[in-house]
């Protein structure tokens, strides 16, 4: 039996996300990062996330808070928006939407994710919430005005 992978790609897990979470492969493109990031939260992979994190960004205590994170939290769905190139080659931009349950509260993020390639390994660094217009179309991925849908 075929599992769909949690990064709501379409694809078949074991052809899309698993061969990061494993070890098997690195992600060759920052959405590809993204998208194995947003995996390795939906199946309470602490290893995956340390490791694709930027070693300037990681804490000594990140391990225990993503763990203990991990018991409240159902990851629902992903749509990434946009992908860019950032100021050099080495840096991209990945915009994305993401619902999850916490609590029996659905809520969700949204944030433009800035990643670092180093020694052709891409890295997560930081991301900042990006401002939605009323009328812009909803980034859920819904086909309606954030004003109607999640605004």
């Amino acid at each position: 039996m075929t599992e769909t992978c949690p990064c709501c790609s379409g694809k078949q897990y074991s052809l899309c996300c698993a061969p990061y979470l494993t070890g098997d492969a690195l992600p060759e493109t920052a959405e590809q990062l993204m998208r194995s990031r947003y995996t390795a939260y939906a199946r309470q992979n602490v290893e995956w996330l340390i490791a694709s994190w930027h070693p300037s960004q990681r804490i000594p205590e990140m391990a225990q808070r993503l763990s203990e994170s991990f018991a409240a939290t159902e990851w629902l769905s992903l749509n990434v928006t946009c992908c860019n190139h950032g100021s050099h080659e080495n840096e991209a931009f990945v915009t994305f939407f993401a619902r999850y349950r916490e609590n029996s509260q659905i809520r969700a993020i949204h944030e433009r994710s800035r990643f670092l390639r180093e020694d052709h390994r891409w890295y997560y660094v930081d991301g900042i919430a990006p401002q939605v217009g009323r009328n812009d179309r909803c980034p859920c991925g819904a086909d309606k005005k954030y004003k109607k849908c999640c605004g």
